[in-house]
């Protein structure tokens, strides 16, 4: 049975998780899918949960990164070494369904090359959703459709989205690996919604399983919401900005995208981080000629225009609840949804 099955990957990269990580482990080796290898990436982690791990689940392959490389370059050590024919990136305080894996190879099988998610529940509430896909905002934007509404089978088909969530993402080692993997100057954040924008740059789809399901919390363990969260999440969202979108494109849009600065600049101002919004442009300025470089590689690599590439982007933006108060919300999605409409048209 098994040599009829492909061998999957299982990257599970590991910052100071603890009993997350076994946990999680755990979870993945009662896995019905019969052909399958785990590896734990550790981010120099303090708290030994990794060495722990090891001891638990000798048969894992260990990985002891020297210092903390970050969300991108920590999975990419465990890329380069993965021996599947598939790949799962996969965040270690995530609970399995025992089929989740056989799921999603069975929608590889029938929907070919593209990347793939499982469906997200809470793992406090199991009829609460955390993502039925990730969802790509004109303005580059990335947020999970259908966070902390009941699950009420609304989402119950497999389906295209606008990326595949970092938190269990699953395809083909050599798709992984010819797209570059994951760009390590990004650290963490917005990875995902960039590895899912420059595969759709090339004609690879992104798809939604919701047979396969993954338990979450309701908010991850790493970062939580600090400065240091908003800062990757601005600078990284307007470095996929620069390097995503055609000049031509980014001409166009300028004065849209000026408003956009305005509107997210008085945003960070309310939520008390405005120090993570001027350090994040700062670093996209002392960046540019890396930008601009980035820029050149990717737009080389393209095979599909941004006209076709935007019509599975979103005007809608979903702030979690946690980030602003219904009000605040409210005023600010609908200047950007309205934004976003009137730019769409130009594009």
């Amino acid at each position: 049975m098994t040599k009829n099955k492909p061998l999957v990957s299982i990257i599970i990269l590991n910052y100071n998780a603890g009993q997350l990580l076994i946990d999680c482990v755990d979870s993945i080796l009662k896995t019905e899918y019969p052909n399958f290898e785990v590896i734990v990436v550790d981010n120099a982690s303090k708290d030994h949960s990794h060495q722990t791990c090891k001891e638990k689940f000798p048969n894992i392959v260990l990985i002891e990164n020297k210092e903390n490389l970050g969300y991108c370059e920590g999975n990419n050590v465990g890329i380069r070494i993965a021996k599947g024919e598939f790949v799962v990136i996969l965040n270690p305080d995530t609970l399995a369904e025992p089929n989740w894996l056989t799921k999603l190879v069975e929608a590889y099988e029938e929907h070919g090359v593209g990347l793939y998610q499982p469906k997200f529940l809470t793992t406090t509430d199991h009829s609460i959703l955390m993502s039925t896909g990730n969802m790509i905002q004109l303005f580059a934007f990335g947020y999970s459709r259908g966070k902390g509404n009941r699950d009420d089978k609304q989402f119950d088909h497999i389906e295209t989205i606008g990326y595949a969530s970092g938190t269990c993402l699953f395809t083909s080692t050599e798709t992984l690996r010819g797209l570059g993997m994951f760009d390590s100057f990004l650290f963490a954040y917005h990875d995902d919604l960039d590895v899912g924008w420059r595969a759709a740059m090339r004609g690879i789809k992104s798809y939604y399983v919701p047979d396969s399901v993954i338990y979450h919390p309701p908010e991850g363990f790493s970062f939580k919401w600090s400065q240091f969260k908003y800062y990757l999440l601005e600078r990284n969202r307007y470095y996929c900005i620069l390097t995503h979108y055609s000049r031509s494109t980014f001409y166009k849009m300028l004065p849209s995208l000026v408003l956009v600065e305005i509107a997210v600049f008085f945003f960070y101002l309310r939520k008390g981080m405005i120090k993570a919004k001027i350090r994040a442009s700062v670093d996209i300025i002392k960046n540019r000629k890396k930008i601009n470089q980035r820029y050149h590689e990717i737009q080389k690599q393209r095979k599909v225009s941004d006209r076709e590439i935007i019509v599975e982007f979103s005007d809608d933006l979903a702030v979690p609840k946690e980030v602003a108060d219904k009000k605040s919300n409210m005023l600010f999605n609908k200047f950007i949804y309205r934004l976003s409409r009137t730019t769409r048209k130009i594009i």
